[in-house]
């Protein structure tokens, strides 16, 4: 897997306000750090920012930071935060974790389907109960995605993690008896929706049934 590169500059100011004179200029400010590394303070273009963000072809973006001020340096990182706005859902800040590229780094890396199952054919619904899985991989071997064709799979089936083929060097630190996806039968969705429904009614009535002060 190849490096995005990402311009970033060095700040030498913190704050609200210098966060939003940032922001007004287009730019997000962002930190830097690693273990056993110095924090550095950074900022970077949105506009470069969502570019990296969209030509990544993995869960997440494995960055070749280009660091500028009186001298250009690079890093190898990866995203570790993106702080959003709760309302406008515009990005507000960025962590970035400084990676070994000869260390085994935990990132979470997509689960995708191919195909069309002979279950949903028959009615069944799919169910996919992890669209991420967390790897344990060099930076430069970490999966696309993991892609499943579910072509055979029928009313009832399902795909645990311990299940998914791995190259190598790759591991799965978590559980490995956890359901990924599975065909459910109609009914059984269609049972699980009033239960839902009922839960929730019941919370309004007791938000609502609730004594003020």
């Amino acid at each position: 897997m190849e490096l995005i590169e990402l311009k970033t500059n060095i700040r030498t100011s913190v704050g609200n306000s210098h966060a939003r004179a940032l922001r007004r200029k287009k730019q997000i400010p962002a930190v830097l750090y690693g273990r056993g590394k110095k924090t550095v303070l950074l900022s970077v273009y949105l506009s470069e920012l969502e570019r990296a963000l969209k030509k990544s072809k993995t869960g997440q973006a494995l960055l070749n930071l280009v660091v500028q001020n009186n001298e250009t340096y690079t890093k190898p990182a990866i995203i570790k935060e993106l702080q959003m706005h709760p309302v406008g859902r515009n990005i507000l800040h960025v962590d970035f974790y400084e990676i070994d590229m000869n260390r085994k780094i935990k990132i979470k890396v997509p689960v995708v389907t191919k195909g069309k199952s002979k279950g949903v054919e028959q009615g069944g619904v799919l169910q996919i109960i992890r669209r991420e899985l967390e790897v344990l991989c060099l930076p430069l071997e970490i999966p696309k995605s993991f892609e499943i064709d579910i072509t055979d799979f029928d009313i009832g089936d399902s795909l645990h993690v311990k299940s998914i083929p791995l190259k190598d060097n790759i591991e799965i630190p978590a559980d490995v008896d956890f359901t990924v996806l599975t065909i459910a039968s109609p009914k059984a969705v269609e049972e699980a929706v009033p239960e839902e429904a009922e839960a929730e009614e019941a919370a309004v009535e007791e938000e609502v049934s609730e004594p003020e002060g």
